[in-house]
C-alpha cells in the first residue's frame, strides 16, 4: 500500500518552488501508484498556529506523481477561498500530503468509527465541483466519510466529506458528525432519522505527512548539496 511520505512532501515544494523560479522541478523520489490524494498548504507566522492557505485533492484514484504535481499549484494558487500564496510567503509555510485508501461501503450512517486520540490537524479543503456532488473535506479518527445523499426539498443529489480526525478533535459523536456533514453538503432543510437512514456512506483511511519549509531546505541542502532560498516572483512583494 502506498502511504504518505517526505519525498511526496518535498516534490510539492519543489513544484511550487520551481513555479516561482520558471525551473522545472527535480524528478520525484517516490515510485509511481494510483491513488485519492490532496496537499494541503499552511502558513505559520512569529510562532503562531498554522493557518490554512489552500487545500485541494481529489477523492477519486490518479497517477499520485502527477497528481501532486497539479494539486501543489492549484492548492497553493487556486483554492477560491484565498488569495494566490506568494513566494514571499514559502519560508512560513508547510506542506501536508494525503493518500486516500481503504475504501468501503458502510452499512448505514452508524457503521463507521471515532478515534479517541486528538490531532492538531484541521483544516478546511475544497474540491472542485463534480456534478452535481459537491465535497467539502477535513480531517475525523479512524474513518474519513463520504456521505451523498437526496435532499428531499430540491431534489438534487449532495454529497461531502470529512478526512480522518477532525470528529474526534471537535469532540462530535458519530450523530453530531453526520450531521455537520449534512450542513457541509449545502442542507439547511430539517434532518430527520429517515433521513439519515437514506445516506449513502462510504468510510476509507489515510496516511498524511507534513514538512515545513525550513525541514524542505535542510532536505534540499543535505541531500542535494543546494541551500534552497525562497526565490522571489514579479510582483510578490
Amino acid at each position: 500500500m502506498v502511504v504518505a511520505t517526505e519525498e511526496m512532501a518535498v516534490y510539492c515544494f519543489d513544484t511550487l518552488v520551481g513555479h516561482y523560479s520558471g525551473e522545472q522541478p527535480p524528478p520525484p523520489a517516490f515510485e509511481e501508484g494510483v491513488h485519492p490524494l490532496f496537499v494541503t498548504w499552511k502558513k505559520a507566522t512569529n510562532g503562531s498556529e498554522p493557518r490554512l492557505r489552500g487545500c485541494i485533492g481529489t477523492l477519486e484514484p490518479r497517477q499520485i506523481v502527477s497528481g501532486f504535481k497539479d494539486y501543489a499549484l492549484t492548492s497553493a494558487l487556486r483554492d477560491r477561498r484565498f488569495s494566490p500564496i506568494q513566494s514571499k510567503e514559502l519560508p512560513y509555510l508547510e506542506c501536508t500530503v494525503s493518500i486516500l485508501t481503504e475504501y468501503e461501503t458502510a452499512q448505514n450512517y452508524l457503521d463507521w468509527e471515532v478515534c479517541c486520540c486528538i490531532s492538531s490537524f484541521y483544516w478546511y479543503l475544497w474540491l472542485q465541483p463534480t456534478n452535481l456532488f459537491y465535497y467539502m473535506v477535513l480531517q475525523v479518527g479512524k474513518h474519513g466519510l463520504i456521505i451523498e445523499f437526496t435532499d428531499p426539498d430540491y431534489n438534487v443529489r449532495r454529497s461531502a466529506t470529512y478526512l480522518p480526525e477532525v470528529a474526534a478533535h471537535e469532540g462530535w459523536a458519530i450523530l453530531e458528525t453526520i450531521d455537520s456533514l449534512m450542513r457541509k453538503a449545502g442542507y439547511n432543510g430539517t434532518i430527520t432519522e429517515s433521513l439519515r437512514n437514506k445516506i449513502r456512506v462510504t468510510r476509507y483511511q489515510s496516511t498524511l505527512y507534513t514538512m515545513h519549509y525550513g525541514e524542505y531546505a535542510a532536505y534540499v541542502k543535505k541531500n542535494r548539496g543546494e541551500i534552497n532560498e525562497a526565490p522571489v516572483a514579479n510582483g510578490s512583494k
